[in-house]
C-alpha cells in the first residue's frame, strides 16, 4: 500500500461522506468498517428527512452512499478497528482485530455509537418494524397511533414529549418510581395529556406479527405482576455509548464520552478529527453526520497542506 494521507474509522453516513470528499480531494485514504457500510442506516426501515428523498429505505440510502464514495475512488475495507494511537512523529497508528496496522498523518473517526438495547426477546426481530432508538428519525411513521417509550432519563422523557406531536397516545415506561430526568423536562411531559406514565415496570419481551410490533409485555418490579400493552411502536432510550474509546490517547470529551471538537471537527489531538454521532452536538441525524464529515474532510486537506508547508508543527 502506498503512503496514506488519511484513515477513516467507521463506515456509516459520516464515514462514507468523508471518503467521498477525500476522493474528490485526491487524498490517499482508506475507510475501515467492521461490517457492511451504512452504519445505523442498515437498522432503519425508512428515512423521510434526508433532502432529495421523500422516502427511501435505510439500506438503499446506505448502498447509494457507498457507491457514490466508490465512484470517487474510496478504498473501503472490512476491518474491525481496535485502537487509534498518536505516534511520536505526529501521525497515527490504527490497529485492527485481524492484525493489520495502518499509518497516516490524519484520522477522521466516525465510529458513531451504540444505543443501549433492552436485551429482550422480540427486540431484534421488530427493529425497524416498531422498535426504534430515534424519535426524530421514526416518529412520523406513527401518526395517530399508540406507542411506548422506555426509559427515565432526559432523553426518554424529552422524546416522549416530542413523539406526542405524531402519536395519539404515548406510554412512558420506567422501571423505577421516579425519573432521573431534570425537573423542567419532567414537568413538561407530565403535563402533556397524551402521555401516560407507567411506573415500576420492566419490559419482559416484545411480540407482534410479521408486519410489525403489537404488544409490549411488562412485569412490575415491585410485585412481579405481569401485564401487556397494545402498541405499534416502542422507542427505547435507556442509554447510548459513543465509540470514542477507540482513541487510546487522552482526548477531550464530555462527561458521557462524546468527543469535543472545534469548528473544523478537529479534536484536542492535532490531526484527529471526529464526525457524526460520537461528537458533542445538539442533534444526531444523517444530515448532521454528513455535514460534519464534509467539514472534517475539507479540514484534513488544509491540515495536510499546512503540514507540508511547515505552517503546523
Amino acid at each position: 500500500m502506498s503512503k496514506l494521507d488519511l484513515i477513516i474509522v467507521g463506515g456509516g453516513p459520516a464515514g462514507l461522506c468523508a471518503a467521498m470528499y477525500a476522493g474528490r480531494g485526491m487524498l490517499n485514504a482508506v475507510l475501515l468498517e467492521r461490517g457492511i457500510p451504512g452504519g445505523e442506516l442498515l437498522n432503519t426501515e425508512k428515512i423521510e428527512d434526508y433532502p432529495g428523498f421523500e422516502s427511501i429505505l435505510g439500506q438503499d440510502l446506505a448502498a447509494r452512499m457507498t457507491e457514490h464514495a466508490k465512484k470517487f475512488g474510496a478504498d473501503i475495507r472490512m476491518e474491525n478497528v481496535e485502537g487509534i494511537w498518536k505516534q511520536p512523529d505526529g501521525g497515527f497508528k490504527v490497529t485492527t482485530s485481524n492484525g493489520e496496522t495502518y499509518h497516516a498523518p490524519t484520522v477522521i473517526i466516525t465510529a458513531g455509537g451504540t444505543p443501549t438495547k433492552l436485551g429482550v426477546s422480540g427486540e431484534a426481530e421488530y427493529a425497524g418494524k416498531g422498535v426504534s432508538y430515534c424519535a426524530v428519525c421514526d416518529g412520523a411513521f406513527f401518526k395517530g397511533e399508540t406507542i411506548a417509550v422506555i426509559g427515565g432519563g432526559d432523553a426518554a422523557v424529552e422524546e416522549a414529549d416530542y413523539l406526542t406531536r405524531y402519536a395519539a397516545k404515548v406510554y412512558l415506561i420506567h422501571r423505577r418510581h421516579e425519573f432521573r430526568a431534570s425537573k423542567v423536562v419532567q414537568e413538561r411531559a407530565l403535563s402533556n395529556p397524551k402521555i401516560e406514565v407507567i411506573w415500576n415496570k420492566k419490559v419482559l419481551d416484545l411480540t407482534g406479527e410479521v408486519i410489525g410490533l403489537k404488544t409490549v409485555n411488562l412485569e412490575d418490579t415491585v410485585t412481579g405482576e405481569r401485564s401487556a400493552l397494545s402498541v405499534t411502536g416502542c422507542f427505547v432510550f435507556i442509554g447510548f455509548t459513543p465509540n470514542s474509546g477507540l482513541v487510546r490517547d487522552h482526548v477531550a470529551h464530555d462527561a458521557t464520552g462524546y468527543l469535543v471538537t472545534d469548528d473544523r471537527m478537529m479534536t484536542s489531538i492535532p490531526g484527529l478529527f471526529a464526525a457524526g454521532d460520537l461528537r458533542v452536538q445538539l442533534t444526531r441525524q444523517v444530515t448532521t453526520a454528513v455535514g460534519d464529515a464534509t467539514t472534517a474532510a475539507i479540514a484534513v486537506e488544509k491540515y495536510l497542506t499546512d503540514l507540508k508547508t511547515g505552517v503546523r508543527a
